[in-house]
């Protein structure tokens, strides 16, 4: 699931936010490893077929449609807002704020800022180049990921209680004998975790990150990310092997530009997710958008 652009007042996180969310699910496509039963030797090769069936799905991501509440929660406000993910990337629609019904106002505003969009492709085109960008950075992560981590299976095999199938459980720590090439992959230098494996699809369920000393990006200029912070994810099947994130959970301290340091804050879940039948663009998804009801107050 790519990150959503919800019009000019309600864009996805960037820079070093959007980062560390990428950052800690990218961690999860190396961790297909053995199972325990399996020769310690053996992780290698599971570790390699992941991070090449990663980057398939990565370069796949816009080849099928689902729609889906999103409910964000962040210091600011709570608000729900329903999603369609287009071809082109994710549109989306207010339609609760504190869990209540918006009123008639906020929802002719809604209204309005879709059919300007309908009206102004080029805004979107340049978000979705972003979201080009955004998913270049994360195959580069991808593909670094078995040299950037040392990986321990976690005593005990912990399963989380809410999922039915059986779980490989793996905690990890940063590789000190790894060089990051790029300033990008300096981030992955700086977390440990653990993660939840489906056995049968070898698709992370869970993934549980902790920042453990400061990370530098651009030596501290551009941003710097401080220690005690945690993200967690977690991801579902849509449909037809289509995984989507269904819960990020991020705590972080951050400072951007040598300038601000911010506290961000922020719960994002997805629920009443529907695969759609075929695979539309984002004109087609606003017009969708616009004609689904919306119980107002």
């Amino acid at each position: 699931m790519g990150w959503k652009m919800h019009g000019k007042k309600h864009r996805r996180p960037r820079g070093i936010q959007a980062g560390a969310y990428a950052l800690v699910a990218l961690i999860s496509v190396s961790c297909c490893a053995a199972t325990p039963s399996e020769p310690a030797g053996a992780a290698s090769a599971w570790v390699q077929a992941a991070v090449h069936n990663e980057v398939q799905i990565l370069q796949q991501q816009g080849t099928f449609s689902v729609q889906y509440r999103e409910r964000k929660i962040d210091a600011k406000r709570d608000t729900t807002r329903l999603m369609i993910e287009a071809k082109e990337g994710g549109v989306a629609r207010l339609i609760e704020r504190d869990g209540k019904p918006i009123s008639a106002a906020d929802d002719a505003a809604e209204r309005a800022r879709l059919q300007d969009a309908l009206q102004h492709p080029e805004e979107f085109v340049r978000h979705h180049r972003r979201d080009a960008s955004t998913r270049n950075d994360a195959i580069e992560l991808v593909k670094l990921m078995p040299k950037a981590m040392l990986y321990t299976y976690t005593p005990g095999q912990p399963q989380l209680p809410d999922v039915k199938a059986q779980q490989i459980v793996l905690d990890y720590t940063p590789d000190p004998k790894f060089h990051p090439p790029t300033m990008l992959s300096q981030s992955l230098t700086g977390l440990a975790g653990r993660v939840w494996v489906d056995e049968e699809t070898k698709h992370v369920t869970r993934i549980e990150g902790h920042v453990l000393h400061p990370v530098n990006f651009g030596f501290g200029i551009l941003a710097r990310l401080y220690p005690g912070g945690t993200v967690a994810l977690e991801q579902v099947n849509a449909g037809d092997g289509h995984w989507i994130y269904s819960h990020v959970e991020d705590h972080l301290v951050v400072r951007a530009m040598m300038i601000k340091t911010v506290n961000n804050n922020v719960d994002m879940r997805s629920s009443h997710i529907e695969p759609l039948p075929a695979l539309v663009g984002y004109q087609e998804a606003i017009r969708m958008l616009l004609a689904a009801p919306v119980p107002l107050l």
